[in-house]
């Protein structure tokens, strides 16, 4: 089942899509009618409390910046403020002089997650999305921590919707770039499979529903340009879909 976040008047709740109006999932909401398209925002796909990226969680990634499998999972944010939806706009710093794209699958949690076994995550997630670990990789070379580079607004899109009902096992990932293929994998190569990382995470920190888990990115990484359209596509779940601008133009001081 695919679910949309959504926006209709003052209200906001999740929906599926049927067709070319949305239902809510939750009985009485929205009086529980169709609601047409037209008169609906699709949001982002979260709010998360927190989202947790995962680092070196393919081999071949690992190795084309010449690091090696951790032992255990490397885990890392990115800042709740850096989510956008699917159609929103990544705003390129001008600080940074090179900013990559890393295409992944997100993991959405359900339930609370804490000091859970591998075998017993599954029903304690929501569902899973496309997400795109955008990074500022001259940050991340200098700065040797990641959260500069991880954190800027917008470098963290997800969408376009959650699939609540999907074996991830064996996926196929393509990040496509002007309608370039940049990267292709498949998710049965992580090191550490979904359920393997939410219990990890969840011995570490509690996890709250709507909270995000980046499970790490394949092989293919490169730069962005004002212009580009970046697109990441797993199988079953759909096409999160991203424009690029740079931010000369739109970097308005907040008041």
């Amino acid at each position: 089942m695919k679910v949309f976040r959504i926006k209709h008047g003052e209200n906001v709740f999740y929906a599926t899509l049927e067709d070319d109006h949305f239902k809510s999932l939750i009985a009485g909401q929205a009086g529980n009618k169709p609601i047409p398209l037209a008169q609906c925002t699709i949001l982002p796909v979260v709010v998360p409390s927190k989202i947790i990226c995962v680092g070196l969680n393919y081999k071949d990634h690992a190795g084309e910046i010449d690091m090696e499998i951790p032992d255990e999972p490397m885990i890392f944010f990115k800042p709740p403020s850096a989510v956008i939806g699917n159609g929103d706009a990544i705003i390129l710093p001008s600080a940074s002089e090179q900013v990559d794209f890393e295409g992944e699958l997100a993991v959405i949690i359900g339930q609370p997650v804490k000091n859970v076994p591998p075998e017993k995550v599954l029903p304690l997630i929501f569902g899973y999305s496309c997400a795109n670990d955008v990074t500022a990789r001259d940050f991340q070379r200098k700065d040797r921590l990641f959260t500069r580079a991880k954190g800027f607004d917008t470098f963290a899109p997800i969408g376009p919707c959650i699939e609540t009902e999907i074996d991830t096992s064996s996926l196929t990932m393509r990040t496509i770039v002007n309608d370039k293929v940049r990267q292709e994998a498949n998710t049965a190569d992580m090191a550490y499979s979904p359920a393997e990382l939410v219990s990890y995470i969840s011995h570490i920190m509690t996890l709250n529903p709507g909270d995000v888990i980046m499970t790490g990115t394949p092989s293919g990484i490169g730069k962005l340009t004002a212009g580009d359209r970046v697109e990441i596509e797993i199988e079953g779940i759909g096409k999160l879909s991203n424009p690029v601008l740079s931010d000369e133009s739109l970097n308005t001081p907040v008041q």
